[in-house]
């Protein structure tokens, strides 16, 4: 949709279903997980084979905790609840990988472990795409929008529980499944939510801005609809929008 993809994430389930996998990097593409890079017209495009699901032993890959996924203790309340098809393996020589012309692998990453290599990663090609035309359709709405800083992208679940409760984080929070991201717009030096509406404040309303391109999309793309949030600003942090590709619509906060 936004032409932008540069990367395709290949679970091991299907990696041998992409005959090309195979044809420009031999067996080793589908039966391991990694990086392989192709070149095309555009630059380096990348498929990106996952390591499986059942990887996962007593909520660990390696030394890299993810804890259990709601269908690991429970019933699953729809399909798009079950567990994951699998992991990005991410290692320190590739989080920089390209996964669009804006995004790198290390953009999505839970924010903790951070000695801990290789990191695994759950993320899904719609998200990302609709990333990329929010931020297009933000620049044809004329608002100056150089790039979307990712504030938290996927959550393992082990992370995601440690914001259980009251007015915190869901028990099935979308982040969980690699199709959720808290974004807000940095145009200069200072890594906070830019003044959108050029009234000479941060706050929601900037967010809200965000949270309109967002809203122009799933119009334009229904195939993208999902969820969207605006948050206030905090101590911690500005005004931010959430942005999912959950299926269906929903929205909530200052909109």
């Amino acid at each position: 949709m936004s032409r932008k993809l540069r990367a395709r994430f290949v679970a091991p389930q299907r990696a041998a279903g992409i005959p090309v996998l195979r044809e420009l990097f031999g067996d080793s593409a589908v039966s391991r997980a990694g990086v392989y890079a192709a070149a095309d017209s555009g630059g380096a495009f990348h498929f990106i084979t996952m390591r499986p699901f059942a990887d996962k032993v007593q909520g660990r890959i390696g030394a890299y905790r993810i804890g259990f996924f709601p269908a690991e203790k429970r019933g699953v309340r729809s399909e798009a609840y079950g567990n994951p098809e699998g992991f990005l393996e991410v290692t320190a020589t590739n989080a920089d990988t390209p996964i669009s012309e804006h995004f790198r692998l290390r953009d999505f990453l839970t924010k903790d472990q951070t000695a801990v290599w290789p990191k695994y990663l759950v993320l899904r090609e719609p998200l990302v795409d609709k990333l990329e035309l929010v931020l297009a359709e933000l620049r044809s709405m004329g608002v100056p929008a150089h790039r979307l800083r990712v504030m938290s992208g996927f959550r393992t679940p082990q992370y995601n529980q440690q914001g259980v409760g009251t007015g915190g984080r869901a028990n099935d929070s979308r982040h969980q499944y690699g199709d959720a991201a808290d974004v807000y717009v940095v145009n200069g030096s200072r890594d906070w939510m830019s003044d959108l509406n050029s009234d000479g404040a941060v706050d929601t309303r900037d967010a809200r801005v965000l949270a309109s391109a967002a809203e122009r999309v799933e119009r334009k793309y229904p195939d993208l609809l999902g969820g969207i949030g605006v948050y206030k600003a905090t101590n911690a942090h500005g005004p931010f929008v959430h942005i999912d590709v959950r299926g269906k619509r929903a929205r909530w906060g200052a909109l």
